[in-house]
């Protein structure tokens, strides 16, 4: 084995860490009020963001959208090179099972740092955290006050996994909850645990930022990841930048139902002069 081709898989687990941490807020903070919630107890907070939380992960499974990833290793706060960059839509296909196409995917200029299977399926899916009622029993759940996010009034709440099972992954951070809708709006922190094997060889996760936005009214969907970390490595230190956009919601035309507290959510009728999409067809 030559000293390069060593190299080459020792900067593979790399660009596991490469999962993100945020450097810029895109909300603007209020203060922290740790006094205790009025009117609701913290254990009915947490009861009803969990309830939540489940009916927006099926709600999610109905809909198609875009989602662009870019990850970037940096030398101060510039980006090296194009680094990697990935675009691909979720779907569905005529028999109404959800699909995964790529639409962009130049060929990676990353050479620091090397995408790992476990990147990407940490950027499909636990960058967009959900805490539902089927998993909240294995997280603690520590009350941490109310604070503003721009106009948002929320409940934050730090969390982290009670024991780590098996190779299951999990995030460990702070989630802010609307006090009205009572869903997650914003998630902080990291997916856990890092890996490391032996020297060399690790996978290392930063920490990122996910915001949501109220979409058609009812739930609030992740559109915007960032991170912007310095991993530490036992070979030396890489700075990664990580930007995950959610864009294009839409419901897809399918028989399955929709709930929204215990209701079926009604599709929206369509506009004058609009052609109504036949069923099982995307609306356009």
């Amino acid at each position: 084995m030559t000293f390069q081709f060593r190299y080459v898989r020792l900067m593979l687990p790399l660009l596991l860490s490469l999962v993100m941490v945020p450097v810029a807020t895109r909300a603007q903070e209020g203060s922290l009020d740790k006094s205790e919630p009025k009117g609701i107890t913290v254990e009915e907070i947490i009861k009803r963001f969990a309830t939540k939380e489940k009916e927006f992960q099926e709600a999610r499974d109905q809909y198609t959208y875009r989602q662009d990833v870019r990850v970037q290793t940096l030398e101060g706060d510039t980006p090296d090179n194009e680094g990697y960059r990935q675009v691909f839509e979720v779907s569905f296909d005529d028999k109404g099972r959800k699909v995964r196409n790529v639409v962009f995917a130049p060929q990676s200029q990353l050479t620091r740092v090397q995408m790992t299977q476990e990147d990407l399926d940490d950027i499909e899916n636990r960058l967009p955290f959900v805490l539902t009622s089927d998993e909240i029993g294995e997280y603690d759940i520590l009350y941490a006050g109310q604070q503003k996010q721009d106009e948002l009034d929320t409940y934050a709440f730090d969390i982290a996994p009670k024991q780590i099972v098996g190779k299951k992954r999990y995030f460990q951070g702070r989630i802010w909850v609307d006090n009205r809708d009572f869903q997650i709006v914003k998630t902080y922190g990291k997916t856990v645990p890092d890996i490391r094997k032996k020297k060399g060889n690790e996978n290392l996760f930063p920490k990122f930022a996910t915001w949501r936005e109220l979409i058609d009214g009812k739930y609030w969907f992740p559109t915007f990841t960032r991170a912007e970390d310095t991993l530490k490595f036992s070979i030396g230190d890489v700075k990664i930048r990580e930007i995950v956009k959610y864009t294009n919601y839409q419901r897809f035309g399918s028989k399955s139902k929709i709930t929204y507290e215990g209701q079926e959510v009604q599709k929206a009728e369509p506009k004058p002069g609009e052609q109504k999409p036949a069923e099982g067809q995307k609306p356009q």
